[in-house]
């Protein structure tokens, strides 16, 4: 299965990473290949979409074109956002697998809203949006 457009996050700690996105997430994991002892390549089932993601491997950086959050002092450039049925649930499943909230659980116009960040750097939005949005 592979979606139109795929994430591929670049980690420190690949097979850890993995493990917290099966818990955190109920990611399944679809492919996972090593690399000169490290992560070279994982691919995820993730809420019905696919996520990619990889040891970070700085001295090729240049052909692979991305660094792990880690690397740029635990910023990253986008939130992975994830339509789910209770925002709350899996906001509470991620914080007990070890995420840190950026953004607690709340009602906005669109319906319910949270946001997290992955033991790895990477930001995550949980959103429930609500039938009617016309109001």
């Amino acid at each position: 299965m592979m979606d139109a457009v795929a994430p591929y996050l670049s980690v420190r700690g690949g097979s850890a990473a993995i493990e917290f996105y099966k818990t955190a997430f109920a990611a399944e994991e679809l492919e996972r290949y090593e690399w000169e002892g490290k992560l070279g390549h994982a691919t995820l089932k993730i809420n019905g979409g696919v996520v990619m993601l990889a040891d970070e491997f700085p001295d090729m950086e240049a052909q692979i074109g991305n660094v792990a959050p880690d690397t740029l002092d635990g910023r990253t450039t986008f939130t992975i956002n994830l339509t789910v049925d209770d925002t709350d649930a899996w906001f509470d499943r991620a914080i007990k697998a070890g995420a840190i909230s950026v953004r607690d659980p709340s009602d906005e116009f669109y319906g319910r809203n949270a946001k997290i960040r992955d033991p790895f750097g990477h930001v995550w939005a949980f959103v429930t949006l609500k039938e009617d949005r016309s109001a």
